[in-house]
């Protein structure tokens, strides 16, 4: 508790926001794919397209928005997206045809990414060195709150067939950012990094330079990128599966237990796993994370009952804890100072595993069916193995550049 009181205000205020705002969507947006399929009688494969075009957008709309972040400060870029996005929602809950379903989730993902990697800087900002790790733990403990507590409301509320969960989320966003204005206006915060010390205007063509020319990032990014390919089933491909497969009953039931068991999951894996952190280096924890979650995505496949599909979640979300837990504490690690947002947004090239991913687990849903869970989540799971060789290649230049350091001093 001692410790907690000695984090900055705004840190805890987001937090705090996170764990209502991630309720919310985790009340609607996990459900959208089976909302899309069996009311609105989209196909699969466009119903992948559509939870893939959030990712997708990201790709290029993180990068600008973390780069406008460290421009113009923390505070236009995230109020700015949290009000849009309340809209967004909105949209949803009125929305009938599928360009619109396509739009607003571009959309979606846009305010995603203008404002995660903004907040995630900002806490950067106005965390000491030492509380970094418990910051951004605390952070991701908020998210998999909501994802235990949101289904479940999502599920009482129907929100695989009704509108409900849409409007509530949009209400709670206006909340926060109703919260979120007042917090700053009480602590009147400006961004103190270094980039705010000059107004040279950092280019996309200048920022693909330093990102390419970075090859701890470059090549973390493409590991991480088959990795999140793998994971991004979660929400698309599986919850299709489940649905549909023969073997299972209630489907969407079991869908929405099995997002329970993750987030638990999650919750109780996140403690050991970045007290294992202290001692190794964040690429170790990120590089073993996508082989387990292919392992899960790959049991996945050859079981039918749903106590094993539980053992196939916990396995496959040990693998995201490792993989995502230290992901903010690598970024901050190797991210230049005066462009850490632009580090933190460019983070959004990993939304091409989430763009391709449901994309490709919906085609191989209508190549394999839903009777060939074998054959489908072992070409699934080939995606995240293969994000392995990349990390590791990772952990080896920075062993090199750590060495050379040492023999510098």
């Amino acid at each position: 508790m001692g410790t907690l009181k000695t984090l900055h205000p705004l840190s805890l205020h987001i937090i705090i926001g996170t764990l209502f705002a991630r309720t919310a969507t985790f009340m609607a947006i996990p459900f959208l794919s089976i909302y899309l399929t069996k009311v609105k009688g989209i196909s699969p494969v466009e119903a992948g397209a559509i939870i893939g075009i959030s990712a997708f957008v990201s790709l290029f709309s993180g990068f600008i928005g973390g780069h406008l972040s460290d421009r113009f400060g923390r505070k236009r870029i995230m109020l700015a997206s949290i009000w849009v996005w309340a809209f967004v929602f909105i949209g949803f809950a009125i929305a009938e045809h599928v360009f619109v379903f396509f739009l607003l989730n571009a959309l979606n993902g846009i305010c995603r990414s203008f404002f995660e990697p903004s907040s995630r800087a900002l806490l950067s900002d106005v965390t000491k060195q030492e509380q970094k790790l418990l910051v951004f733990n605390l952070r991701y403990a908020a998210i998999n709150v909501g994802a235990a507590i949101g289904p479940l409301l999502g599920l009482k509320m129907g929100s695989a067939s009704s509108t409900s969960a849409f409007w509530l989320t949009a209400i709670i966003y206006i909340l926060y950012g109703l919260s979120l204005s007042l917090m700053f206006h009480r602590k009147q915060y400006t961004i103190a990094s270094p980039s705010g010390e000059t107004k040279e205007h950092i280019t996309l063509r200048k920022a693909c330079y330093v990102l390419i020319h970075d090859k701890v990032f470059f090549f973390a990014i493409i590991g991480m990128t088959l990795g999140v390919a793998g994971y991004s089933q979660f929400s698309s491909t599986i919850p299709q599966y489940l649905s549909s497969a023969p073997y299972f009953q209630n489907g969407v039931e079991l869908f929405s237990y099995l997002i329970v068991v993750n987030a638990v999951t999650v919750l109780v894996a996140q403690y050991p796993v970045s007290r294992i952190g202290k001692f190794y280096s964040p690429i170790v924890s990120i590089m073993l994370g996508t082989v387990t979650v292919g392992s899960g995505l790959f049991l996945f496949g050859l079981v039918h009952q749903p106590w094993l599909l539980v053992i196939a979640v916990v396995i496959f979300t040990i693998g995201e804890v490792m993989m995502f837990t230290m992901n903010d504490l690598f970024i901050d690690q190797i991210a230049n100072p005066e462009m850490k947002g632009l580090y933190f947004g460019a983070m959004s090239f990993t939304s091409i595993g989430n763009a391709f991913g449901p994309t490709l687990g919906g085609f191989f849903i209508s190549v394999f069916g839903v009777s060939g869970g074998g054959y489908l989540f072992g070409s699934l799971a080939l995606l995240s193995f293969l994000g392995f060789p990349f990390l590791f290649y990772v952990s080896r230049l920075l062993k090199v550049e750590k060495q050379h350091i040492e023999y510098s001093l």
